[in-house]
């Protein structure tokens, strides 16, 4: 079994008003810290998509042992990201973690990589949430997401077995406002 992690990090930040991928967080970015948490998972490969502020990324954020995808659709939203990373992948399965999502625990990645069903999700307090693992037989239905939410109508589809593993906690923030920005650093704080 071999996994790879992709990392979605290409969006324009249209809510924010600013590439979050860039926010301070931790003495460094934002991205950054969710790169830091996703090498410590120790999978098999790993990719970010960039799209949106692709050159003042590559420029600010430690992206070495990272392959960058860039995704030129970037603000069709997330299923463009995957779309754009689906070709570059040779491994047997994805966990998808969120480039704005810097605490999630390396320990439930790894344990979401396991499941045996063909699509996997984090079952946390308060609902479902990322990291999500495909196995290759859902490969092709990745690579005709649309949107933002297609990932998650593809999780709802029932079109694949879905296995939730019970997770500790609450869903991770994922910074999309800067109320959430705020969560996040109160999150840290605490």
């Amino acid at each position: 079994m071999s996994v790879t992690g992709l990392v979605l990090a290409a969006g324009g930040s249209r809510r924010l008003g600013e590439a979050k991928q860039l926010l301070p967080f931790r003495g460094r970015t934002l991205l950054d810290a969710t790169l830091d948490m996703a090498r410590s998972c120790h999978l098999d490969d790993l990719v970010v998509t960039l799209g949106g502020s692709a050159a003042e990324i590559r420029d600010k954020v430690d992206l070495s042992g990272v392959r960058v995808v860039e995704n030129p659709a970037f603000g069709d939203g997330c299923g463009s990201s995957i779309r754009s990373a689906i070709p570059h992948i040779d491994t047997d399965r994805i966990v998808l973690l969120l480039g704005d999502q810097p605490l999630v625990s390396p320990f439930d990645v790894r344990r979401v990589a396991l499941v045996d069903a063909p699509i996997g999700v984090c079952r946390y307090a308060d609902g479902l949430g990322h990291p999500f693992v495909f196995h290759r037989p859902v490969y092709d239905d990745l690579s005709t997401l649309h949107g933002d939410k297609a990932v998650w109508k593809l999780l709802h589809s029932g079109k694949h077995p879905v296995s939730e593993i019970a997770t500790a906690g609450t869903v991770p923030v994922d910074v999309d406002t800067a109320e959430d920005y705020e969560r996040l650093l109160a999150h840290e704080e605490s």
